[in-house]
């Protein structure tokens, strides 16, 4: 089983570069519960980035650049499948 609906989808956050920053994201409900991973501008967001974790649905970004902006998508996945929140906008400034 695999939700539609994200407990909560991910807001725009604005921040200045040198700052962290935090995107929030509770997946759907799910059987078995989903993993969560990111995308941004489309893309699967890499972990190996070390100013960068996710963890427990949160992308945290330890001291954001100008290239951390743009649009990030989390993405809720298990054995059914996967789902796309609506898109968050991250402003660096």
């Amino acid at each position: 089983v695999l939700r539609d609906e994200f407990r909560q989808p991910p807001g725009d956050v604005v921040v200045a570069a040198g700052e962290p920053a935090v995107l929030e994201c509770v997946p759907p409900r799910g059987h078995p519960e989903p993993s969560v991973s990111w995308k941004k501008n489309g893309i699967r967001v890499s972990d190996k980035d070390e100013r960068l974790t996710i963890r427990g649905g949160k992308l945290m970004v330890a001291s954001t650049h100008k290239s951390d902006a743009g649009v990030y998508v989390c993405v809720a996945t298990n054995v059914v499948g996967e789902r796309d929140s609506e898109p968050a906008e991250l402003v660096v400034f």
